[in-house]
This record gives structure tokens, sequence and C-alpha cells, in this order.
């Protein structure tokens, strides 16, 4: 009776077969939040785990995978990513990523994904299912809009979605997991290959040479420009609770008041401790939540931030120094120097190219000085938790969204292949254009 009960709350009767249920049997159980069980089973019934447990009883039409001698861990979770939003980087007709305007807090990133792109399968065979996906792109870093275009100070809305959907309503998780802020920054980005924003470009002139105190002053100029639009929306929020005569309904505003409320968080890239504290202050000054994005260096930045209790999302690590003059490893030690000052963070890959490789990024993290389990944490439940989804994503527990892969190892080791994913129950099939190309030609005659 009590499995009865099970399977008409989640929707599926006895003795139907539906393709989002599975018993998946006799598999090691790696739930993240827990310690591993060895040799159980998962019941997933109607897209959700119903029972983690060494003896089930497999209800009438649900598949049975054999996981004897395989692992089973939550799906991986990258928050920094453009994927759905574009496709070829230098085909800008495939490029969705950008719209013009200083302030368009009311875009939605996930309006704009595209289902049937080819990175989805790709990064699905990797074991990713589900990605935060930025409406401005993710690789710029800090600073203003592009070449040719004013800076963009807003964005607009990232979204927290399943790699696998018909539609991007059916891929989403959260459509609004945060607002992508553009916070300026004093002076022009150093290191490898940093563009100097058009705002400061602009500045030099013929000889090319920006002072000290121009770079200060536009600086400035831009923070009490994005401080007066976030002014402007809580006169609206205040109009709007009045209920004022003639209010007008204003879309940019709108879009504001889950930020202004702290229901929202923003997204900010800083990538040096300056940058770090300046945001922070901001954010402090208007009363809102942020995450800091990509961070290069911590430095004095890592205690503020420990304090305040503000989580970051860690770039690639498997990347090249920021300045000339900076350790080899400055990029390979960040995630261990995060964890020792007691920080939540996440892994983003930040380039669609690389998104593959989150696991191998959060790998090489463990070389050093990452504790290994915190490493899989950082791509599974803390991505999880931090974008607001928790209790749906990043780990094996009951009730939770059937998000899982089935591997034959570790899945931070490279020779560890993924068998099976599983997105809200549902197997998905493990091929790409990459893969169907490899059989066509590897089967020709």
């Amino acid at each position: 009776m009590k499995l009865l009960g099970i399977l008409i709350g989640c929707g599926l009767a006895a003795g139907a077969a539906s393709n989002n249920s599975v018993l998946i049997r006799g598999a090691d159980v790696y739930p993240v939040t827990s310690a591993p069980v060895k040799g159980v089973s998962i019941l997933v019934l109607d897209g959700k785990i119903a029972e983690i447990g060494a003896k089930i009883v497999v209800p009438k039409g649900v598949r049975v995978v054999d996981g004897k001698g395989l692992r089973v861990y939550p799906g991986m979770i990258d928050s920094g990513t453009e994927l759905g939003l574009s496709e070829i980087e230098m085909i800008r007709e495939t490029v969705d990523t950008g719209e013009l305007g200083e302030f368009m807090p009311q875009l939605r990133a996930l309006a704009a994904v595209n289902p049937d792109s080819e990175h989805f399968a790709v990064v699905r065979i990797a074991g990713i299912t589900s990605v935060m996906t930025f409406p401005a792109g993710t690789g710029g870093g800090e600073g203003g809009g592009g070449r040719g275009r004013p800076p963009q100070y807003i964005s607009g809305q990232a979204a927290l979605i399943h790699t696998f959907g018909r539609t991007w309503e059916d891929m989403a998780v959260s459509g609004s997991a945060a607002v992508q802020v553009r916070f300026p920054i004093l002076g022009p980005p150093g290191g490898r290959g940093g563009p100097v924003p058009e705002n400061i470009a602009g500045l030099a002139g013929e000889t090319g040479a920006v002072t000290f105190t121009e770079m200060t002053r536009t600086y400035q100029q831009e923070v009490a420009k994005l401080a007066d639009f976030f002014d402007e929306a809580r006169r609206y929020q205040k109009a709007k609770a009045a209920n004022l005569p003639g209010f007008v309904r204003d879309l940019k505003y709108e879009a504001m008041l889950p930020v202004l409320d702290g229901k929202l968080p923003v997204a900010i890239a800083a990538a040096t401790p300056r940058s770090i504290h300046d945001a922070i202050q901001f954010a402090e000054k208007q009363n809102v939540k942020i995450v800091i994005m990509q961070p290069r260096e911590l430095g004095s930045a890592a205690a503020e931030l420990k304090a305040k209790n503000i989580p970051v999302i860690l770039g690639r690590v498997l990347a090249l120094p920021r300045g000339q003059d900076d350790p080899y490893d400055q990029a390979f030690t960040l995630p261990g120097e995060a964890y020792k000052a007691g920080i939540k963070f996440a892994f983003g890959t930040f380039d669609n190219q690389f998104v593959r490789n989150l696991p191998y990024q959060a790998a090489t993290a463990v070389a050093f000085g990452l504790p290994q389990e915190e490493a899989l944490k950082a791509i599974t439940i803390n991505p999880a938790q931090i974008w607001g989804a928790g209790d749906q994503l990043g780990s094996l527990e009951k009730d939770k969204s059937a998000d899982l892969m089935v591997t034959t190892g570790d899945p931070l080791e490279i020779q560890t292949q993924v068998k099976h994913v599983f997105i809200r129950g549902q197997e998905i099939e493990l091929s790409s254009k990459q893969t169907r190309l490899y059989d066509k030609y590897l089967n020709r005659q």
C-alpha cells in the first residue's frame, strides 16, 4: 500500500510505464551531501528521486538499469556559460548575447535560449545537466560594452536551465536566477587578453595615455550613474506600493523589484581585491544580495567575502596568469585559497567551448590544494544553493529532481566514462555532432 501511494502521489498509476521513471539497481551512490552508499538502488518516479535503499521493489512498468560496478552522482552544474545563446562566436547571426541599452534588467536570457544548440549535446555527454546562461555573455570579464558600444551596466536576467528540453520553457529551472550587472572598473583591465573598455579608450586621444585622475573621474561618474538607476528603481517601488494617481508601469523598474526585495541576487564580475571590495560596498549601500563572478585573486577581499557570506563563482582553473609578474599557478591555487578562507564557491567555465571540461577544471584545483569532496560540491550542490535551487538540484536526495549521471568511476578523473545521464528522470541519448561524425567515418566502406 505504501508503494502504491508513492506511485499515485507521483502521478504514475500501478501498471503504467513512464519515460521518466527508472530503477538503477546495485550501484554505488554518491549523494554529495552525505557519505557514499555502496551497492544500493535508486528509484526514480515521475522525474523525482522517490527512494534510495538496498531493497526496493520494482514497480510494474518501471525500467531497470543495471548499476553493478558503476557509480551514481548528481548531474554537474556550470555556473558561467552562454549556452543556448551563442553557437559559433565568429558568426554574428548565431550569437544572441547582447542588446543595446545601458540598463536592460527586463531582458531574460531564457527567452532567447535555443534548445537545439549543438553545445547542449556535447556537455550532456560529460555529465553536465544544468548551467547558468548569461544574457550578455561571460567571456568579457569586468567593465562596460564592447568596441563601438557604450558601457552596458545591467545586461538582463541570467537563467538556470537544464541542458535538455524541447522548448526553452521546458528547460527552465529558474528563468530569473540573477541579474547581470557590469560594475565599472578603475582603469583598463590588466593582464592578458583584456580589451580596453570603450569609455577608457575614448579618453586616451592620439597619444593613448590616460591619467589616473581621468580614469578615477570616469569611474566615479559610472558608479554614480549605476547608483542613480537603483535609486530610481527604489522610487518606482515606493510609488507602486503607494498606488499613486497616474502611476505608469515600467518594465525596467519592474524587473528590479525582486533585486530590491532581496529575492534575486546581482551577479557582478570582479577580478581584483579592490574591485571586489568596491562591488561589496556598492551592494551594501543599495542593500542588495550579490554573487562575485570570475575573481582572479582574492587577497584581502577573502576575509570580507567570508564575513559577509558572499558566494563566489570561480573561473577556469586551467588558465594563464592574469599579469606577467603573477605566479604561474595563480588560477590553479585560487579554489584552495577560497576553501581555506571559508568562502562558498562554485565553478564556471565562462566560454561555451570549455563547458565540457568543467569536471577537469575542478580536478586541477584538487591537485593544488582543494579537497576532492569540496571540488565535487563546487560543481553540484554549491551552485544549486547559490542560484536558489538547492531544494531541487545538486545532490541525490528524496524528492529532488532526478538529474544524475551514472559513471565508471570518479567524474573528476579524465579516464572515467559517463554511461548514463538522466535529466528529470528521463535518460538522455549520449550523442553529439562529433560522435555522429565519428561513427559515420569509422563505419564507412
